[in-house]
């Protein structure tokens, strides 16, 4: 890690975040949800947008088919 306040190094975090509230949680409405329901929610959510996402950066694959293409098991 590096140093307080380093931006460079938040940014990640931030975007992500960011597109979390936009995408999850202010797409619903979470006042009949309980927490088991949330949970599963933010998981499916988390789970997609590390495995199935498609990027323009990696070719227009999402990240699992770009490290299958690399020879990378997954």
């Amino acid at each position: 890690m590096s140093c307080k306040a380093c931006s460079p190094d938040n940014a990640a975090c931030e975007g992500f975040f960011g597109r979390l509230n936009n995408e999850l949680f202010y797409a619903r409405d979470w006042l009949d949800t309980t927490i088991d329901e949330f949970m599963a929610a933010l998981d499916a959510c988390i789970r997609w947008y590390n495995e199935a996402r498609i990027k323009l950066s990696l070719g227009s694959r999402s990240p699992v088919e770009h490290r299958q293409s690399l020879g990378i098991a997954v």
